[in-house]
């Protein structure tokens, strides 16, 4: 059960939840988010701006480690429709595992970035792609990100970008007849992990929470965290025992 938090943003809430038994970790990098992760100008318009992070590593700074959590957290960006020199920036910068395309993107956006990455940059990139969902024809367009993405996310199907903080019907993920593993998203809070514990699809991968679990934007509840990852793990030990 793969257990994503997204949305990011603050050094010391970035080492609090890292410290949880998740394996993934979320960074929006689309302009109009509440949660927008922005970056360094390097004040020279033909230098790639630059993360925090790459400053103190480029300067031999200890401060560095400010940002370090365990490998075997995988850092996600989260990107809308955005041009590819960007995100291959950002994946450089903030040492990217995953890429998280969330708008209307193509499948030939995916094997641009992978020709891109694969092998100098990042060798084991891999791929999420989003989608809404609201009626059972939604998992339609799935169908041609079959072999491209490593994972699918299923989201309430909202009329604006940026997450809505509600469920869609869990009931339709019968309808889903693809072969690529999904995380479920959309609005899942503290209260979920019984209903979510009822999941029987076979490529049910894991979860990706965000917004229920703040104080504020960017800023997650780590005690709420916390309890909610120890009773899906729970869950999950008794479910294969």
């Amino acid at each position: 059960m793969i257990i994503k938090v997204c949305g990011m943003r603050d050094a010391q809430n970035i080492r609090d939840v890292a410290e949880l038994d998740i394996d993934m970790m979320g960074f929006n990098f689309w302009p109009e988010s509440k949660r927008f992760v922005n970056m360094i100008s390097s004040q020279a318009g033909i230098v790639p701006d630059y993360s925090r992070e790459r400053l103190y590593e480029m300067a031999n700074k200890s401060g560095s480690r400010q940002y370090a959590f365990p490998k075997r957290i995988k850092r996600v960006g989260v990107f809308v429709d955005e041009m590819p020199q960007t995100i291959v920036s950002r994946v450089y910068n903030y040492s990217l595992d995953c890429i998280q395309l969330h708008g209307d993107e193509s499948p030939l956006l995916i094997d641009n970035l992978r020709s891109t990455l694969v092998p100098d940059i990042v060798p084991d990139i891999k791929f999420i792609k989003a989608f809404g969902i609201s009626t059972a024809a939604d998992f339609d367009a799935c169908d041609a990100f079959e072999g491209k993405a490593d994972l699918l996310l299923f989201d309430y199907k909202a009329t604006c970008r940026g997450g809505s903080g509600k469920h869609f019907d869990w009931s339709l993920l019968d309808a889903y007849h693809g072969t690529t593993p999904f995380l479920l998203s959309g609005g899942i809070g503290p209260d979920d992990t019984e209903e979510i514990s009822r999941i029987r699809h076979p490529l049910f991968a894991g979860v990706d929470v965000n917004s229920r679990f703040e104080t504020a934007p960017a800023m997650k509840d780590v005690g709420k965290l916390r309890d909610f990852v120890e009773r899906i793990r729970h869950h999950h030990t008794i479910e294969n025992l």
